[in-house]
Formats: C-alpha cells, structure tokens, sequence
C-alpha cells in the first residue's frame, strides 16, 4: 500500500523532504561508525572524515545539531566479516547500537536529527561484494531477505528511514513487505535507484574496508553510459514503494538528475560521493581551488538540476559557511 504519509511523521523528516530550499536542513551527513571503543580515526583519503566508535558518537552529532543539518546517513564497519554479511543485521550489530546511541543523545539533547541508516551488506562481507557469493557471481534473490533483515534490524533500533544501497533488483518491495509485516508500516525508504558502476567511489571503500575482494560491481551497478536505464531502475524502485530515490553519484550524473526530477513526483537525493569529495579536497589543500566557492557551487548545482536533499561529506563545512555569510 503506498502511504504518502510516511514523509509527513516528524517537523526534521518534513523538512528534509520539503520540495523547495538550500539550506542545512537539506543535508545530509554520512558517518562511518565502527566496532571498538574510544576511536575517532581520520580517513587519510578523506580530509575531515573519520571513524567514529560508538562511544564516541555524540561528538559528531552535537556538531550535526548545532550546524543545523537535516539528517545522518550510517555505514557500518564490524569487527568480523563472513561470507554471508551477517553483521549487517545482527540485531546488536554496530549500526543499531550507533542508532540507539544517537537516539539517546537526541532524547538528552532534546533536538531532532533523521537517522537514515544504509543496507547493504559489502562492508559485512569477507568478499566485498553486495549480496551472496555462489560460483564468483552475486545471487540477487538470495541476497534480498538478508537485506530486508538488516533493515528490520536498523527499523527496531530506531532509524527513522532505511536505504538499501547495493541494486539488488526488487530489493525495495522486499524491504517494503517485511517493514508492513513487521508493524513499520510508517518508516520510509530512500531507494539508491541509479547508482553508477564509479570510479568515484575509491575513498569511501578504503574508509568503509568494502572493496570487492574480487572481480567488481559492475555486473549490479550501473553502466556508466546509460542514461535511459537509470530512469528505469527509478521507476521501478517507485513501483514497489520507494519513498525517496536516489542518483549516485551527483557531479557526472546531472543529467540523470535532471530527467529524474521531470519524470517523479517523489523527493529525489543526490549523493555527493567520496572521489567528489576528495579531489576537491585535495585541490583545495594544494592552493588550486577555493573551496568555500567550490563546494558552495557544486551544492547549488544539485538543487538546481532538481534534488530536494544532498548527501554530502562538505554537509558540516557546508553549513558553516551559510551560517557566517
């Protein structure tokens, strides 16, 4: 049953599916929480960005809350890793704790933040791929009830949104049935309908440790030259419930984005991906680029190709300079 309402439960989702804005309650950051204590280790390829240990989590939520920013994007990264990603939904795998934990820190704090926490099961794998192994190819069917698992999981902790991630094909319905069975009826998802087959995903794997142990991910992500296919994965990821939908990456797919928001009525998001992230970085910090000027154009550039929501490793940055303009 499609349910319009489930955008409309809280003052922060409402605002961060509001249609029209550009602003700090438009973001979102993502965090990389990882097994252990007491960590807060810098991603060497990713200036600013860390992984955080549970314990530590307050940290970069207060910093969330006082910059303004809509929502928090979780990836996970275990202690163990097996064949099958288990760790993904293990009902006291990292990311629910970490979503128990912000929950707290929300409740003392007595603000709000979307907590968004992502499926799939490439950094809980041994192999580094998105779904089950067998025979060197990832099996689609078998791999979507761990997917639906892992968002019962994140839903029972708290999460206020599920994104399942890995383009499993009918990954969004599986997920949608198991949420309506199991009484999260109201938690929407933010379907990654057109994600790309990158080169721009570089960084995020070496801080995430999810990289393909073999081979790639191209025979599930996308072509890069398809620009057509992607409206399809969008439209069918509309079809079986998707609340929210997704273009990742953002800069070099604009275009899709464009042809996304003239074809869909829902909120669309872009994903501003590490590899955008990092070069811009990196230019900065070598003197070549201003980087206030830059990240402020490429944000405008997503809103206005069409996005109601980026999320973004500038998000912290981003809102700071917006607040001291």
């Amino acid at each position: 049953m499609q349910r319009l309402r489930r955008l409309r439960r809280s003052a922060t989702l409402r605002d961060l599916v509001a249609e029209t804005r550009a602003d700090a309650s438009a973001l979102i950051y993502p965090v990389f929480v990882a097994d252990g204590t007491d960590i807060k280790q810098p991603v060497p390829s990713m200036p600013g960005v860390y992984r955080y240990s549970v314990d530590r989590l307050n940290e970069v939520v207060d910093a969330m809350l006082d910059a303004g920013i809509g929502g928090t994007m979780l990836f996970g990264i275990p202690a163990h890793k097996d064949k099958t990603g288990s760790g993904a939904y293990a009902e006291d795998g990292v990311v629910p704790r970490a979503i128990r934990a912000i929950r707290s820190r929300l409740r003392d704090r007595k603000r709000e933040l979307v907590i968004i926490a992502d499926v799939c099961l490439c950094e809980y794998t041994s192999h580094g791929h998105c779904g089950v192994l067998s025979d060197g190819e990832v099996e689609n069917d078998l791999s979507l009830p761990l997917h639906a698992r892992a968002a019962l999981a994140y839903a029972r902790a708290g999460a206020d949104m599920v994104a399942p991630s890995s383009m499993m094909d009918g990954v969004v319905a599986c997920i949608r049935k198991a949420l309506d069975e199991a009484g999260f009826t109201g938690t929407p998802i933010m379907a990654c309908s057109a994600k790309f087959a990158s080169a721009f995903y570089g960084p995020f794997r070496d801080a995430a440790d999810s990289a393909p142990q073999s081979g790639d991910r191209k025979g599930y992500q996308m072509d890069v030259r398809n620009g057509r296919e992607a409206l399809r994965e969008l439209a069918a990821d509309e079809a079986e419930g998707a609340d929210i939908l997704m273009v990742k990456p953002g800069l070099a797919f604009l275009d899709i984005v464009r042809r996304a928001r003239e074809r869909t009525g829902l909120p669309l998001a872009v994903y501003n991906v590490s590899g955008e992230y990092a070069m811009v970085k990196a230019a900065a910090q070598a003197g070549w680029l201003d980087e206030r000027r830059t990240v402020d154009e490429i944000m405008t550039a997503f809103f206005r190709a069409g996005a109601d929501m980026v999320i973004t490793y500038h998000a912290l940055d981003w809102a700071a300079w917006r607040k001291a303009q």
